[in-house]
């Protein structure tokens, strides 16, 4: 074979067509990956839910990891933040195309494209959460919780109203409440990740509860244990579970088939503040998890609450 002939192979098995059963198990991948408390939750939706799911869930976590990686790379000076915004915009051009109707041969796409065949998904959803994660480029500590609200809303909140979709619902109602377990789920990665974000110079907390407490930004970047912050922390749990409580209502809203998956999802990242407290809200040495024997516990209390 000469060079020309290996040229032509190389590239057609660089054009070789994804059919949409490998879109999909890619899109499944990547949340079996990144996300085991959503994986193992969309594990006990039908399959004809489950696909959709994991095409939105592939959408977000391929989105939140550009911008992870892109900012590793501006902080070694190997990308501009113009460049950072045009690769966002490029996935903005993609997601429109995709409503459009246009076939593109990217596995996300593909998923996405047939999912909008039998599911009314806004595109203005998907384009808020790609703002929300670009919020990260350019990141400024929130003042209030207001504008944390706004944060939280964007990169997790909307995730709730496109599942919704997937779902199912009997009042509209059950859209406010998947707003807010969007909202406690959201808060809970934030609490969870206190010491991560410290570590990236970041602070999540509002700074108005800092101030509350009289826990100063400094002292967070020092990783200061002390009573103000143990303080400041039940505060910030109380405020979390007050959202998983008021997204509780919504449960009974889906369509039975869907309530078993939400629901088990819900408590076992619930459960993830009660891990904080068990370390007695060290967030800065100690990660708070649940096992997997932990989350499968649940399961007998869960499936007796949603029948």
């Amino acid at each position: 074979m000469n060079q020309n002939d290996n040229r032509n192979s190389a590239g057609q098995e660089t054009e070789k067509l994804i059919t949409l059963e490998e879109a999909y198990t890619y899109c499944r991948n990547i949340s079996k990956k990144h996300a085991k408390t959503f994986y193992l939750a969309t594990l006990f939706l039908p399959e004809k839910q489950q696909k959709p799911i994991f095409a939105i869930y592939a959408l977000l976590r391929t989105v939140d990891d550009v911008v992870d990686m892109a900012e590793e790379k501006l902080a070694d000076g190997l990308i501009t933040r113009e460049e950072i915004s045009q690769m966002l915009e490029s996935w903005k051009t993609k997601l429109k195309a995709c409503y459009d109707g246009k076939i593109e041969n990217d596995p996300i796409m593909m998923a996405w494209q047939d999912t909008l065949k039998s599911y009314s998904i806004p595109i203005e959803l998907p384009l808020d959460l790609m703002d929300g994660v670009a919020m990260d480029i350019e990141f400024k500590p929130f003042d209030t919780f207001d504008e944390l609200y706004v944060y939280c809303y964007k990169v997790a909140a909307v995730v709730g109203l496109m599942t919704s979709e997937i779902f199912g619902y009997s009042d509209k109602q059950a859209l406010q409440h998947a707003i807010e377990l969007g909202i406690a789920m959201q808060l809970t990665n934030i609490l969870r990740d206190v010491g991560e974000d410290v570590n990236r110079g970041r602070v999540y907390l509002p700074l108005e509860d800092l101030r509350r407490f009289n826990y100063s930004s400094e002292e967070l970047m020092q990783k200061k244990m002390n009573s103000n912050f143990i303080e400041l922390m039940k505060f910030q749990i109380d405020r979390a579970r007050n959202y998983y409580s008021l997204s509780d209502k919504g449960i009974p809203m889906l369509e039975r088939r869907s309530r078993f998956g939400v629901a088990i999802s819900s408590i076992n990242y619930g459960n993830i503040l009660s891990a904080i407290e068990k370390n007695q809200y060290d967030v800065f040495s100690k990660r708070a998890y649940r096992s997997f024997f932990q989350k499968i516990s649940t399961i007998p209390y869960v499936w007796l609450k949603t029948r």
